[in-house]
């Protein structure tokens, strides 16, 4: 497997990283695996118009009017 080195990286993120990585019961070095692979090889996540665009059509915009009160009563009661 290759190894990656990240050079200058800032001794506070080092500390979170440590940090996180102890928490987790990881060694620094897993713990950066382990959020490179989430961040790269998790599928990217579609923004809310994306996932608009991919509904299907459900009717026209009559379908989903408004209706008042009264007319909804009337209907109800004819």
């Amino acid at each position: 497997m290759p190894d990656l080195l990240v050079r200058g990286v800032d001794a506070e993120l080092v500390r979170v990283l440590k940090q996180r990585a102890a928490s987790h019961g990881h060694s620094a070095e897993a713990e950066h695996r382990a959020i490179l692979e989430a961040a790269l090889l998790q599928p990217p996540k579609r923004s809310f118009a994306q996932v608009l665009a991919s509904m299907p059509r459900a009717g026209s915009d009559a379908d989903f009017a408004r209706i008042n009160a009264r007319s909804a009563a009337r209907r109800v009661f004819d």
